[in-house]
């Protein structure tokens, strides 16, 4: 009789695919762990695509209960990670076109010192006061930019800069063929170079 399947460790990483067909088989606890190890790569998808904390984290949510319930699905010989963030991408699509863009992609951040909008990144702490601020302004107008961007736009350019996929991945997630990835992230890229530099131009201009 054989003995039941433990979680092996090689270079103390968990045996992804092990907790996977672990979890096909109905494992609970398996698919916990897998949220676990994913949960980080989902939301931080969920964050650039949606704008907010509190959108993304819906989003997320909503990602692990549709992976939980397809599972079964999933092929061992594939990449999780890709799976997860092609139903990330699929589910935020059906998301704004099923609530008609009810998601409050522009709400800003609830501060004790009232509002304001959450940049990309946190700015390194010991930098100088004025270049952290400047900083700042930059990293908030690059987010207003990528959130005004079309919906197919934004998802292809957080895709490839935020995530660093490849042309082939990021068709494999989106759907579509590699001619359309590139021409969409050209499109995107020239757009939101736009968007950045309008400002500049007018208060040069001003």
């Amino acid at each position: 009789m054989s003995k039941p399947e433990k979680l092996r460790l090689d270079s103390d990483r968990i045996d992804v695919r092990l907790l996977i067909r672990q979890a096909q088989a109905g494992d609970k606890k398996a698919f916990e762990e897998l949220v676990i190890i994913y949960q980080d790569k989902v939301y931080t998808l969920s964050y650039y695509l949606a704008g907010n904390h509190n959108d993304a984290q819906d989003l997320a949510q909503e990602v692990f209960l549709k992976a939980y319930s397809s599972l079964r699905s999933f092929r061992l010989e594939s990449d999780l990670g890709t799976w997860l963030h092609r139903i990330t991408v699929n589910t935020w699509s059906n998301m704004r076109r099923s609530r008609n863009q009810v998601l409050s992609l522009d709400d800003p951040l609830q501060t004790e010192d009232g509002e304001m909008d959450r940049p990309l990144a946190d700015g390194d702490p010991t930098s100088d006061p004025a270049v952290a601020l400047e900083e700042k302004e930059v990293q908030v107008m690059v987010q207003h930019a990528i959130r005004s961007l079309p919906e197919e736009y934004r998802a292809v350019l957080v895709l490839r800069e935020m995530e660093g996929y490849t042309y082939e991945e990021i068709a494999g997630i989106m759907g579509c063929s590699l001619g359309t990835v590139k021409s969409r992230l050209n499109r995107a890229r020239r757009a939101l170079k736009e968007k950045i530099l309008r400002p500049v131009d007018h208060c040069q201009r001003g």
